[in-house]
């Protein structure tokens, strides 16, 4: 493939030529009139040629010069037709998600309602997953992820922050007695995700029992599944808040230790970055980050009311 000149010098040319004007170049590309001067200099050398004619108040194209802009020009709006189709859009009036199963269920489903009534020109697709989608070749928008935010070549802005707590249903727990006691007679109910293998040896510890005997009565693959089985008095478990809040805040669910640890993941926002310059996108963004704050609020009344210390504290 032949050696192309610097795309600097080109990009210089190119402004310096349609303005006649080595000056308005410069205004336009942000930089000094010197440094077109220059540029125009590197690329006459590369080329062999004279470009421009420079007189006293302005510069001429030469017959070169008159050559090669056309060619010049039609280059960069190519360029920039390329890097502006990458922007687009292809389906303006659907916003296609992909979420976590149990976040989807527990959470975003029942509200996005006002999400569409605050959007009537949007249709909404969402597809339930634990695994982050490949976006090239998809019409997939954003996803909702569960993880450190750590996804090689997308761009992840952190959602919600999120704690565990041990839970049970208020018929299996007498309140008023030493809870630890009774939880040690309760079967455990675990969520076999791998961040919480620590979170499971923790809890046992702190209510007394043998760590290396215990085992667990059932054991779910989706925090969803681990909800109904605990509204349905089966034992208890650690929960994340985001999902059990609502159930505490009604009584179906108690929280009989204070204790509340600090979850090894958070949700966040992932898609690649030109997709976040879309309007859907950065509408549903506002409208979620705006909703999410009535978990964060109940949260900190959480740890007031329980005088279980915040570990963000």
């Amino acid at each position: 493939m032949k050696r192309l000149p610097p795309l600097k010098s080109l990009q210089a040319f190119r402004f310096a030529a349609e303005e006649l004007s080595f000056k308005q170049a410069a205004d336009q590309l942000h930089v000094t009139q010197a440094a077109i001067s220059q540029q125009i200099k590197t690329l006459e050398q590369f080329l062999g040629v004279t470009l421009f004619t420079r007189l006293t108040r302005e510069v001429v194209l030469t017959d070169a010069g008159r050559q090669l802009l056309p060619y010049v020009s039609r280059g960069f709006e190519t360029l920039e037709q390329g890097v502006e189709r990458l922007g687009e859009d292809p389906r303006p009036e659907l916003l296609n998600l992909t979420v976590l199963p149990s976040f989807a269920g527990r959470w975003l489903v029942p509200r996005l309602g006002s999400f569409q009534q605050q959007n009537p020109e949007l249709s909404l697709q969402l597809s339930p997953s634990l695994t982050v989608a490949d976006f090239e070749g998809t019409e997939l928008d954003l996803a909702i992820r569960f993880g450190q935010g750590q996804y090689p070549g997308l761009e992840s802005r952190l959602l919600l922050k999120e704690y565990l707590l041990p839970v049970c249903h208020p018929s299996l727990i007498d309140l008023d007695r030493p809870a630890a006691e009774q939880l040690q007679a309760l079967p455990l109910l675990s969520d076999v995700a791998p961040e919480m293998e620590h979170i499971r040896e923790e809890v046992l510890e702190q209510i007394g029992v043998d760590v290396d005997r215990a085992s667990s009565r059932l054991l779910v693959s989706d925090a969803t599944m681990l909800v109904e089985a605990l509204l349905s008095a089966q034992g208890f478990g650690m929960l994340r808040y985001s999902l059990c809040y609502e159930l505490l805040e009604r009584g179906q669910l108690v929280c009989p230790l204070p204790m509340l640890l600090r979850c090894a993941y958070d949700y966040y926002l992932v898609a690649p970055q030109r997709h976040f310059n879309r309007p859907k996108v950065k509408r549903f963004e506002s409208w979620v980050r705006h909703e999410l704050q009535q978990v964060e609020q109940s949260f900190n009344r959480f740890c007031d009311q329980t005088g279980i210390t915040h570990p963000e504290a």
